[in-house]
């Protein structure tokens, strides 16, 4: 199974997309804003993707705890193609990989091609139009409703077929 992997951070602050106020009147969008930070790292099928959210910055570790997780949900061999990131190189991921026996295989998308990475467009379309406008009180109800959104999102066939269709990937 083919599955593209990549790395996002989410913040409280939101992403201020078009809104609309009553006429005459400036649209205000008020938010409280603190330096706590939310990643999620997602794998895209070409019928799914799978997703973990994580506080703080993706690190070795939950490169491996997602490998881990993906492995338990879909019962075949992988073939992990993600970017060039040092996490991706670490030690403790190569050393997992090595335990896997062959089960998961790793290749490295070339530098500076996100064209070519489905995940990409995944969260571009999470942060703009699922998360919108989105004034998070906290960490904990960004995290929660980042969940049900990507939840939702997940349940779109087309919507995942889309972030194939907008990679420049021979089908």
């Amino acid at each position: 199974m083919i599955v593209f992997v990549d790395e996002s951070g989410l913040s409280e602050r939101p992403t201020l997309v078009r809104t609309w106020a009553p006429k005459g009147q400036t649209p205000v969008v008020q938010y409280s804003f603190t330096w706590k930070q939310l990643s999620v790292i997602a794998g895209v099928t070409f019928w799914n993707f799978y997703f973990r959210l994580y506080p703080g910055p993706i690190r070795a570790r939950q490169c491996v705890d997602f490998l881990k997780a993906l492995r338990r949900q879909i019962r075949s061999k992988l073939l992990i193609i993600w970017d060039n990131l040092q996490v991706h190189r670490s030690r403790l991921v190569r050393r997992y990989l090595d335990a896997c026996q062959g089960d998961i295989q790793v290749e490295f998308l070339p530098a500076y091609a996100p064209e070519l990475n489905p995940p990409e467009y995944l969260f571009g379309h999470l942060k703009p139009r699922e998360l919108g406008n989105f004034c998070p009180r906290g960490i904990d109800e960004l995290k929660d409703y980042a969940r049900r959104r990507l939840r939702s999102m997940q349940r779109r066939p087309t919507l995942v077929a889309a972030f194939w269709k907008q990679a420049e990937l021979p089908l």
